[in-house]
């Protein structure tokens, strides 16, 4: 074990966060580590360009380059941020075991808003389009940045309030006493999960990291994001799934849904299904989507979105 596995990060406290976690459960197995925290730039110039690497997420762009200029050896993730397909040559190497799949409104000590007129804050497609399904007559607002960043803004403005992971609030211990858990609005593809990627020919890393991962979130969380990858949402449409593990009936309960932006469609799928299906059962729920309207929906979310 000379060998000092560099753990790359962006520089949000939440990152960090779950950086060093990585970090401490790799040195409680005798590693040592190394934490290099990358700053996100615009413009970075490769041999190649980065389309012919397949590298689309704007939140994992910048680490997965530093990997492949050998500046890292793994990078640490929040896995819903990571697009269904990796760049060539990194590999999925880890996935932590799953910390809370909620999305939480965080308010301002006041719900009346809730019976009436309100604006909601959030920079995900998701969450918009079930806000508004839910809640017609109100107004969703952009709202970006990292959770400190999204938290001090909610301050800032009249909103009423705003929606966030609850995973992220709680890492960080930022979760304030003004909210409310929204349990019928379905998380992201992989939400709450942590995800470690390595390059595929780093034996040792990918060695280590097999220590760390966790099957049953792992097996989830594929089922989740084969969801996502059939539908062709990348990470912007408005998708949502859960699978879970039921380990009584050995059943996997998956919850997946389409809508669209305006939240004015719904297409949604839900039931049990054998363990011995997890393989395909992304796949074949998001072709019950696709063949009862799915294929519409997404032509006309693409065509909004390229706008």
């Amino acid at each position: 074990m000379s060998k000092t596995i560099r753990i790359g990060t962006r520089d949000s406290e939440l990152a960090l966060w779950q950086a060093h976690t990585v970090q401490k459960k790799l040195n409680g197995l005798g590693y040592k580590t190394e934490i290099i925290a990358v700053k996100s730039q615009g413009d970075i110039i490769l041999d190649k360009p980065l389309y012919e690497l397949g590298i689309t997420g704007i939140f994992t762009k910048t680490l997965d380059i530093a990997m492949i200029n050998g500046q890292v050896d793994i990078a640490v993730h929040s896995m819903k941020d990571v697009p269904t397909a990796l760049p060539i040559g990194i590999v999925q190497a880890a996935v932590l075991e799953r910390a809370n799949t909620v999305d939480l409104l965080i308010h301002k000590g006041n719900l009346d808003f809730l019976n009436s007129y309100g604006t909601i804050a959030t920079g995900s497609l998701r969450r918009q389009a079930q806000w508004l399904h839910k809640y017609p007559n109100h107004k969703v607002v952009d709202l970006r940045g990292n959770v400190n960043t999204r938290m001090q803004k909610l301050q800032d403005n009249e909103w009423n309030g705003a929606v966030f992971a609850a995973a992220g609030l709680e890492r960080i211990n930022l979760k304030p006493d003004t909210y409310i858990n929204l349990d019928w609005m379905i998380p992201a593809p992989a939400q709450g999960a942590m995800m470690v990627v390595a390059m595929a020919d780093d034996a040792f890393s990918l060695e280590a990291l097999s220590e760390l991962n966790h099957v049953e979130t792992e097996i989830c969380t594929y089922i989740e994001r084969q969801f996502l990858r059939t539908l062709e949402g990348g990470c912007t449409a408005p998708i949502g799934a859960l699978a879970s593990y039921n380990e009584n009936t050995d059943e996997i309960h998956f919850q997946g849904a389409l809508f669209s932006i305006d939240g004015k469609q719904k297409l949604v799928v839900e039931r049990k299904y054998d363990i011995s299906e997890w393989k395909k059962l992304g796949f074949n729920a998001a072709k019950e989507i696709l063949e009862n309207g799915g294929t519409e929906l997404m032509a006309e979310i693409k065509t909004q979105l390229k706008k």
